[in-house]
């Protein structure tokens, strides 16, 4: 059965993207989340913080987002990393709150590399820019982030199906994320149509959670 992650935590609006609200209100209701992992030099050390843009250093550390996580029965985590050379920080956090139920999206493909040097959970990278993803078949890539730049579904369902059957998680990027808010319930619908919605490994990041639950039923 697909499975529901918010986008920077389950938002009501804007301003709560990222925040302690917004995470206690996505994994309250059962839902893993999407966030953004960047580093940021505080008292003079470098530290892991959620952050979408360029940190100012009051954001919430990442290691308290795993805290808060853990408390709530440690949903998945799919961590955006915005800047490169942070694995050996994520390991050392990661291990020090014993948190697995993550993987880390989005690196470069230089940063991808040491990510599957380190055993970090990884997925590569799926788009209409990306139609060859970037070390598939390397140990540590688990999944894939598939991605949906421009208007239009540019994949169909055997895509889907093939990487599924290739043993790779799937995270489908829904069209709201690209303020296309129109496709958002036909894309839905196609979900559960095409028989994807059953499918286990499957997951869907969206900015309207409880509407996906609600036309997914699940």
């Amino acid at each position: 059965m697909i499975q529901i992650l918010s986008h920077r935590g389950y938002w009501k609006f804007p301003a709560e993207k990222n925040t302690v609200e917004a995470f206690v209100r996505s994994f309250s209701l059962g839902y893993g989340t999407e966030t953004d992992v960047r580093d940021c030099l505080i008292g003079g050390k470098p530290r892991l913080v959620i952050s979408h843009d360029i940190p100012d250093g009051t954001e919430i550390s990442f290691a308290y987002l795993l805290s808060i996580a853990r408390q709530h029965g440690s949903p998945t985590l799919a961590l955006n990393i915005k800047a490169d050379g942070l694995h050996d920080m994520l390991a050392e956090v990661l291990a020090a709150e014993g948190y697995d139920n993550y993987f880390l999206f989005d690196s470069s493909v230089p940063d991808l590399i040491q990510g599957v040097k380190r055993r970090m959970t990884s997925f590569t990278r799926l788009s209409e820019y990306e139609r060859v993803p970037s070390l598939y078949n390397e140990p540590g890539i688990t999944g894939v982030w598939l991605d949906n730049f421009l208007p239009g579904r540019w994949y169909e369902a055997p895509l889907v199906e093939k990487l599924l059957d290739d043993g790779k998680l799937v995270a489908l990027v829904a069209p709201d994320l690209h303020r296309r808010n129109d496709e958002y319930e036909p894309f839905l619908h196609w979900l559960v149509s095409s028989g994807l919605r059953d499918r286990e490994g499957l997951m869907i990041c969206t900015d309207f959670p409880e509407k996906a639950k609600e036309l997914l039923r699940v």
